[in-house]
C-alpha cells in the first residue's frame, strides 16, 4: 500500500474537530473562543464579586443596604499545550487509520490538560464555609453563598470529591445523598442539597468545591497549529528510518472570571 502524506490543514482539522466536540460538552465552564496572542503574552480579565444585602424585615422596615456588584482586574498569562505524535511510513501503509486516530487523541489530550486548568481555577473560590464534616448543612450553607437566579431550572450547581471524601460524604449523609436519574453519568455519585457531586481522583481531602459553569471561563483560540515534519521536512537521521513527526498546538488561558458563582466547604477552616 502506498504510503499517505498528511498536510497540516488535513491533520490541524482532526485535532481541532476532537478538541472542539469536548468544549462543546463541557458543563463546568464557560467557553470564550475569542482569545488572541501567543503563549507568554499576558490578559486583563475582569473578575466579578458581589456583596451581601438580604434582610429580614418587619412592617414599615426597609432596606438599609444594597447588593453591590464589582469586578477587579486580574492579569493572566496565555498559555501554550503542545503535544507530539510520531509514527513510522510503515505503519501508516500497513494501517491506514494509524495517523487519524492518533491525531484525534491528541485533541482529546490537549482538552483534558485545559480542563485540568479549570479544576485548579475553582479551587480559587474565595467564598468559604468551615464545616467539621460533610453534612447538609455545610451544603446549604455552601449553596446560599452563591448568586444564584431565582429560577435554577438551567442552573446546575456541582461539586467534586475524592475517594475519602467520598465515603466520608456517604457515612454522615447516608439517606440525604439522592441519586438523580438526570444527572446519571461517568463519576456522578449523587445531589445533596441541590449539589450534583462528581468523583475527581486528585480532589483535596478537606475541602469540596461547589459551583456553577459561570464561576470559570475557558478562553482559547480558533484553530489548532499543526506542523507536520514528514519527508522533505524532517531531519537526515529521521528521513534515514521513515520517521514522522506532527506536533499540535493550542493557545488557551482559564480563568475564575466570578467569584459569586463557587464556593468551598473547608473542614476545620
Amino acid at each position: 500500500m502506498a504510503n499517505i502524506v498528511y498536510d497540516n490543514f488535513y491533520l490541524s482539522n482532526e485535532v481541532e474537530d476532537q478538541f472542539d466536540s469536548h468544549l462543546d460538552m463541557m458543563r463546568f465552564c464557560t467557553v470564550d473562543r475569542t482569545l488572541e496572542g501567543t503563549e507568554g503574552m499576558k490578559r486583563l480579565i475582569n473578575v466579578y464579586t458581589a456583596t451581601d444585602g438580604t434582610e429580614k424585615l418587619s412592617q414599615g422596615q426597609g432596606n438599609s443596604k444594597s447588593i453591590e456588584v464589582g469586578h477587579t482586574q486580574r492579569e493572566y498569562v496565555i498559555q501554550l499545550a503542545q503535544n507530539r505524535f510520531e509514527w513510522f511510513d510503515e505503519e501508516a501503509m500497513k494501517d491506514p487509520m494509524l495517523v487519524p486516530v492518533g491525531m484525534k487523541h491528541a485533541g482529546t489530550d490537549m482538552f483534558n490538560t485545559v480542563n485540568g486548568d479549570v479544576f485548579g481555577e475553582f479551587e480559587k473560590a474565595t467564598l468559604t464555609v468551615p464545616a467539621t464534616a460533610y453534612n447538609f448543612e455545610a451544603f446549604a450553607d455552601a449553596v446560599a453563598l452563591l448568586e444564584l437566579p431565582e429560577n435554577r431550572e438551567d442552573v446546575e450547581v456541582f461539586g467534586w470529591v475524592n475517594a475519602k471524601a467520598k465515603a466520608a460524604l456517604r457515612k454522615t449523609l447516608k439517606d440525604e445523598l439522592k441519586y438523580v436519574e438526570a444527572f446519571a453519568r461517568h463519576g456522578y455519585i449523587g445531589t445533596v442539597c441541590g449539589v450534583n457531586l462528581y468523583d475527581k481522583r486528585n480532589a483535596k481531602d478537606n475541602e469540596i468545591c461547589i459551583g456553577t459553569r459561570a464561576a470559570v471561563t475557558a478562553f482559547t483560540k480558533k484553530g489548532t497549529e499543526v506542523e507536520v515534519i514528514s519527508k522533505n521536512t524532517r531531519s537526515a537521521e529521521d528521513a534515514n528510518v521513515r520517521k514522522n513527526s506532527a506536533f499540535s498546538r493550542k493557545y488557551y488561558v482559564v480563568a475564575l472570571t466570578n467569584e459569586t458563582q463557587a464556593a468551598k466547604i473547608v473542614l476545620g477552616g
